[in-house]
């Protein structure tokens, strides 16, 4: 048996949105239902909203999103998360990290990320890896990308 654990996002009116930049950076298969694909009736609101999501990418990149149910609130994008004296400060209760073997792997990875991101600690050689970078995306989700 094998388990696999899969960050799994959660929206307010952007998962189809989020991902998509995502199949978009990472390449893969997009899979998205709605709820109205589930039953609810296509005339009321959020009917078109995606109730399961995800990318799966033949690199071993996976994530899944949906749209919480209700009012959408708009993801501000500011990130709660800053680098002080080389120190990471944050409230935030989780990051996303994409590591790869190699600088050039990763690269495209970053250069995709930061589209419309705030970048946190831009890329580049670290002490611990020969890169590293932090920014939280367009909506508002934090990644680490780095070189292991």
């Amino acid at each position: 048996m094998s388990l696999n654990a899969v960050a799994h996002l959660n929206f307010h009116g952007q998962a189809r949105e989020a991902l998509e930049f995502y199949r978009s950076v990472f390449g893969g298969q997009l899979t998205i239902s709605t709820y109205a694909d589930f039953g609810l009736p296509a005339d009321l609101p959020g009917a078109g909203d995606v109730v399961f999501g995800q990318v799966v990418a033949d690199n071993g990149f996976r994530v899944m999103a949906y749209d919480v149910p209700g009012e959408h609130t708009p993801v501000s994008g500011t990130p709660t998360t800053r680098r002080e004296s080389g120190t990471t400060i944050t409230t935030e209760p989780f990051f996303l990290s994409v590591r790869g073997e190699s600088v050039d792997e990763v690269t495209p990875v970053w250069k995709g990320l930061a589209e419309g991101a705030n970048v946190i600690e831009a890329f580049g050689p670290a002490a611990w890896a020969a890169g590293f970078g932090m920014l939280a995306d367009r909506f508002g989700v934090t990644w680490i990308v780095d070189v292991a």
